[in-house]
């Protein structure tokens, strides 16, 4: 018998790794929104364990200068995908990530209480690999099995002008596409609803 997709807010297609950053959504709180981030440690640098390393509060923060702009920062996301597609879970689901930060979508605010938070491993308006985005679809589509998701957005869309994330690189016609959700809102195609 093959594993379940899920176990309590766990994917079984990616690595677990816990992260102590998260708490408890709100009651009755339930996730129906997915946050797309964008996310390399130093900017511009794939492939390292640095921000798995940042979001377990492991990260050596005199390793690289930068590290100097974000020390003690305490963040977390429910998913890290890499730019070869491998998926890093840090928190269940059913818990509240550290993600967001200020911000709002579609009126609601404080959107960690109720989404998702996915970081692809890249710079905020570059692109992304081709099977990055393959293990996002993926992602999303498991995700709707277990949450009734109504909308996948950017950083960019429930907080702007604070963030910019995943950017213009980030092809969001190109994931309606794939998902042919004509219930869900994607960002770029509904911006009346920032």
């Amino acid at each position: 018998m093959s594993e379940p997709i899920w176990q309590a807010g766990w994917w079984a297609k990616a690595q677990r790794l816990d992260s102590p950053n998260f708490g408890p959504r709100p009651e009755g709180a339930e996730v129906s929104l997915a946050i797309i981030h964008s996310i390399s440690l130093p900017p511009g640098v794939f492939g390292g364990g640095e921000v798995e390393a940042l979001f377990t509060n492991q990260l050596d923060w005199d390793a690289h200068p930068y590290f100097q702009d974000i020390r003690g920062l305490e963040v977390s996301a429910h998913f890290f995908i890499r730019r070869d597609g491998a998926c890093v879970q840090f928190v269940s689901t059913l818990d509240r990530a550290w993600h967001a930060g200020r911000s709002s979508w579609a009126g609601r605010e404080n959107c960690n209480d109720y989404s998702v938070g996915i970081e692809l491993e890249g710079l905020e308006g570059g692109h992304f690999e081709s099977v990055q985005m393959h293990s996002l679809v993926a992602l999303l589509r498991d995700l709707a099995l277990l949450h009734p998701l109504d909308a996948v957005v950017g950083h960019e869309h429930v907080a702007p002008g604070r963030k910019a994330d995943p950017g213009p690189g980030f092809d969001w016609a190109w994931l309606r596409l794939q998902l042919a959700w004509p219930e869900v809102a994607i960002a770029a195609d509904k911006p009346e609803e920032r």
